[in-house]
């Protein structure tokens, strides 16, 4: 009777789910472009290149991140300030993520391999998340950062500025940072840089400034670009 009762809580379970994946099958639309065909391939990229064992995403939201790094067998741990960030509706179907708020992180144990993607830039304590995500990784591990990016220049929210064409609704700061909060980084963490990339999407010197360039074109740190995909390395 047990089994009986556990296979139809199943056969529930799997028509809403299979009724929620065809409801967005039908409702897929696309409004704008965004940055993670970039940043998932610099990630990817690397990890086929290092190897890790243990990886920590740093922000998941509703991603797919982790569900695709636990596919390639690596071991996984997903984390999102979900409480003070997201509404309470909020849930990731594709994997299971702690409630952790990486400025004040309760997780145990380190890491190889840690990601953060496209999160940073909405964190005010950028300093301190940054500095525990350090703390959270092994010697010699290795930390992905991709955010909204100018080399030469800081902007608190690059939705205030002019010509931003979306963002201003936003409940959230979008932070770009430059060349003297990385440096800073590095250098308060023992790091090292090992690859950085520059990407150009807008014709405007700032995230969401100006009109869109699709697709994106990948730059040199003296060509104007609007975000950055960066390893680093912890040195021990």
């Amino acid at each position: 009777m047990l089994k009986i009762i556990k296979a139809q809580i199943k056969n529930i379970f799997n028509f809403y789910i299979r009724w929620l994946c065809k409801r967005e099958f039908k409702q897929q639309s696309c409004p704008c472009f965004n940055e993670r065909s970039v940043e998932f391939a610099f990630v990817f990229r690397h990890l086929e290149q290092i190897y890790p064992r243990k990886v920590l995403d740093v922000g998941t939201g509703t991603t797919a991140l982790p569900h695709l790094m636990r596919n390639c067998g690596f071991l996984v741990t997903a984390i999102d300030n979900v409480k003070d960030y997201w509404s309470s509706s909020m849930i990731n179907r594709h994997y299971y993520v702690i409630d952790d708020d990486i400025t004040s992180s309760r997780l145990h144990g380190t890491f190889d391999f840690i990601t953060c993607i496209s999160v940073l830039e909405h964190i005010e304590k950028s300093d301190l998340a940054v500095r525990n995500m350090f703390k959270l990784l092994n010697p010699h591990g290795y930390l992905i950062l991709t955010f909204p990016y100018t080399e030469n220049s800081y902007v608190r929210n690059v939705y205030d500025l002019p010509g931003s064409t979306y963002g201003q609704d936003a409940a959230y700061i979008c932070q770009s940072y430059s060349r003297r909060e990385l440096t800073k980084w590095i250098q308060d963490n023992n790091g090292k840089i090992i690859d950085q990339e520059f990407w150009r999407f807008w014709d405007g010197d700032y995230w969401t400034v100006g009109n869109k360039g699709i697709p994106p074109c990948k730059v040199t740190a003296k060509e104007k670009h609007q975000i950055s995909c960066i390893l680093i390395q912890k040195k021990e």
